[in-house]
């Protein structure tokens, strides 16, 4: 009976020992930054392990040490780290860094301005010493040669440059020899692909002999050719008004400007009555010579019935046609001779 009883305490301690050596902790779940490298793959219960933070990351607060427990489970975990933080970085000259961050693993992003070439690296890496992985780069400006030249013209730069090198942005204005016409761009600059704009072509222009104009005539006797932007004057007839320029100048089309028009003067074609020309009234007959010249304006007068009054109606004379209003009702020649008292001119005004 004894032998038995001792049996099953022997069986009992062992079976307690088999169970109790299978219970282990494995490696923990570890929060960022914390270093898992140097911990152990398996931990025996009451079993402890030191905490570190990884490369790149500072301590940050917690525990630095967990135990493995009877149940095979660790106990919490406080341990925090930080990642290291690299100096904020300086501002490029004519470019711009940008960057999400200035932690450790975080990246900066260069770039240059337009007309700029960036000399170094495009990027930089913040890394686990809180230094950046390379310094900033450079932004240097973008140089052209001396730009070309058109035939017959020159450049009048708005900076001398200096040597053979002009500076990017920097530029000058085409001008053309005397007589010739520029066609394309007038201003050149150094381009950020570090070539010149398209340079113009300097080339002749002529226009044709000037010819008349109805009623008027060219004040420069010579009919010839003329060449770009020369120029030719015009005159009136007596008595005709000029409705433009008097000069014309020979343009890039080889076309001259606009010719100017000789406008007509106008008749007054009453043969009775009084009108009111420059200030003054006067009968039909007295105005002599009967002219009105272009866009002078003459009044005839008209009769108010209602109001037994007359008033005046102005008309303008446009390139020899001058209407008379239709309110004008011109008297007969027995009225006129006898009565011309009681025309609407020689009334009570309205």
């Amino acid at each position: 009976m004894r032998l038995r009883v001792y049996f099953l305490l022997l069986l009992e301690v062992s079976l307690h020992t088999a169970v109790s050596s299978t219970i282990k902790c494995g490696r923990p779940p570890l929060p960022s930054g914390v270093d898992g490298e140097v911990l152990q793959r398996v931990y025996e219960p009451g079993e402890d392990a030191v905490l570190s933070c990884a490369p790149g990351y500072l301590h940050a607060g917690g525990s630095r040490v967990i135990v493995c427990s009877n149940t095979g489970e660790w106990s919490t975990i406080t341990f925090k780290c930080a990642p290291k933080s690299c100096p904020p970085p300086d501002d490029i000259a004519h470019g711009k860094a940008e960057f999400p961050d200035i932690v450790f693993t975080s990246t900066i992003n260069y770039t240059c301005d337009e007309g700029y070439i960036l000399n170094g690296t495009t990027t930089s890496s913040c890394m686990h010493d809180g230094k950046w992985s390379h310094p900033p780069p450079v932004c240097e400006s973008v140089t052209c040669g001396l730009p070309p030249i058109p035939n017959y013209g020159q450049i009048i730069f708005d900076k001398t440059p200096v040597g053979n090198i002009v500076q990017f942005g920097s530029g000058g204005r085409y001008e053309c020899n005397h007589q010739l016409v520029m066609f394309g761009d007038e201003r050149a600059y150094c381009q950020a692909n570090g070539r010149w704009t398209e340079p113009p072509e300097c080339r002749p222009v002529v226009c044709p002999a000037p010819t008349e104009i109805p009623n008027g005539f060219i004040t420069f006797a010579v009919r010839r050719e003329h060449s770009y932007m020369e120029r030719v004057k015009y005159g009136c007839n007596v008595n005709y008004v000029m409705d433009g320029l008097s000069e014309v100048v020979c343009e890039k089309t080889g076309q001259w400007s606009a010719k100017p028009v000789c406008r007509a003067p106008c008749t007054v074609n009453i043969k009775r009555g009084r009108i009111f020309y420059k200030a003054q009234k006067m009968w039909i007959e007295e105005f002599k010579p009967n002219r009105v010249l272009h866009l002078e304006y003459v009044a005839v007068y008209c009769l108010n019935k209602e109001k037994e009054c007359g008033y005046p109606v102005a008309s303008q004379c446009v390139d020899g046609t001058l209407k008379i209003p239709e309110c004008f009702k011109e008297p007969s020649a027995a009225r006129y001779q006898a009565w011309s008292h009681s025309l609407p001119s020689e009334i009570d005004r309205c």
